[in-house]
Formats: structure tokens, C-alpha cells, sequence
């Protein structure tokens, strides 16, 4: 009873930060509740994750598809300082989303604060929702440094 009541609180959350994302997740999720469909709960668990990154890859390679980079651009990508600055983001940014991962599996609780650190971000700072992946990544890579100060 009490994930009912978390969820609709993030469905409310997500509406008041007006997160479209966060409200729809949310919200579907209520729907399968009360429809009472558990057998989708675990495979949203197990895969996910997987089919979200699937169709944001595509968001990401449409352009490529439909000819709006060509070669041109592909070819700056490694002989330009913001190229290859561009290539070092991507690089720490799947090492952080990794970490990320490995930390919401460890530690799947550790979801409500991202929640909530990422809503403080959208109505406070309007920030972006990227998703718990790279937020996880950083909270991961935050306690990694503190761990190495502790010891």
C-alpha cells in the first residue's frame, strides 16, 4: 500500500514540476496498479530500463538517419577540440551512468532521493530531468569520493 501512495505522490510531483516524463511514468504505473496487471511489474523491472535507453538512442540517431549530420560533421566530431571535448563527455558520462546502474541495483531504495533531488532541480533551478541513470551516477561517483576520504 505504501508504493501506491509513493507513486501517486511522484505523479503529483511530476505534475506540479510540470515533469511530463515523470507525471506519464508515474501515472502509468498507477494504471497498472489498479489494473492489477503484476505480471508487467517485473518485466518493466528487469528490461526497462533497456527499452527506455533503446528508444532514446533512436532520439538520438534520427538525425543521423535523416541525413541532418553527414560526414562533414562526423569527421569535425574527431578533429575539433569541442569534438573531442564532446567525445570526453560521452566517455564519463556512460562510466557515470554505469555506476549508476550498479547503484540503483545495490541500493534500489536509493531511487526516491533522485527523485527528489531531480524535482528540487526542475522547480527550483530548471533543470532538466535526464533520468535516474545519470543521477545515480553522480550520487554514485559522490560516494565514491567521499569513500576515498574516509579511508
Amino acid at each position: 500500500m505504501h508504493g501506491l501512495w509513493f507513486t501517486v505522490i511522484v505523479f503529483l510531483l511530476g505534475l506540479a514540476a510540470r515533469s511530463n516524463s515523470l507525471a506519464l511514468a508515474a501515472g502509468l504505473l498507477l494504471a497498472l496498479k489498479v489494473l492489477r496487471t503484476k505480471s508487467l511489474f517485473p518485466l518493466l523491472e528487469e528490461k526497462g530500463v533497456e527499452v527506455g535507453l533503446i528508444f532514446l538512442m533512436l532520439a538520438v540517431l534520427t538525425p543521423i538517419a535523416l541525413n541532418r549530420v553527414g560526414a562533414k560533421e562526423v569527421f569535425a566530431t574527431f578533429t575539433s577540440w569541442p569534438g573531442a571535448v564532446a567525445i570526453a563527455g560521452g566517455l564519463i558520462a556512460t562510466v557515470l551512468n554505469g555506476m549508476g546502474l550498479t547503484l540503483l541495483e545495490k541500493q534500489p531504495q536509493i531511487i526516491i532521493g533522485l527523485v527528489i533531488g531531480s524535482i528540487i532541480g526542475i522547480v527550483f533551478f530548471k533543470g532538466v530531468p535526464v533520468g535516474p541513470l545519470m543521477a545515480g551516477g553522480i550520487a554514485a561517483f559522490i560516494h565514491f569520493i567521499i569513500k576515498l576520504f574516509q579511508s
